[in-house]
């Protein structure tokens, strides 16, 4: 196997993910592989399950579509779109995002960071939250 390959294991993982698929971790990413993104900060498996798990019980209809990738030696970088709907509602939101990823000699992941704006992504699309943090940004522009 070699990283390019890796990375569209990864990809697939992704744009297919469900409550079963994650138990795939363990074959994606490294024993101690890093992760983090806007709220969490972990390390290894039981932990990077546990957020995807998470993720399950707080949105309805999770799904990731992967716009890009590139990979260079070991590192490989992937533009989201994360497509979901507000747990117990009708509302659908999307989150534009991008991940880097770094892997080992075994092609496994062992660092993955994820990047996006919680507040224009996230807290403005939340009706009352949202009118707030719209009015933050106008003033901050002043």
């Amino acid at each position: 196997m070699t990283h390019q390959e890796q990375l569209q294991n990864i990809i697939r993982f992704f744009e297919s993910v469900s409550r079963s698929s994650v138990q795939d971790i363990p074959q994606l990413y490294s024993a101690d592989a890093y992760f983090k993104d806007p709220f969490n900060e972990v390390r290894g498996h039981p932990a990077i399950t546990a957020i995807f798990e998470h993720m399950f019980e707080q949105v309805d209809e999770p799904t990731f579509k992967i716009e890009r990738s590139i990979l260079q030696n070991d590192d490989a970088f992937i533009v989201w779109d994360f497509a979901f709907c507000v747990k117990g509602t009708c509302q659908a939101l999307t989150i534009h995002g991008s991940s880097h990823l770094r892997f080992n000699e075994a092609h496994q992941v062992i660092y993955h960071r994820d990047y996006w704006d919680v507040a224009e992504e996230l807290y403005e699309k939340i009706p009352v939250l949202g009118s707030l943090m719209r009015l933050i940004k106008r003033k901050a522009r002043s």
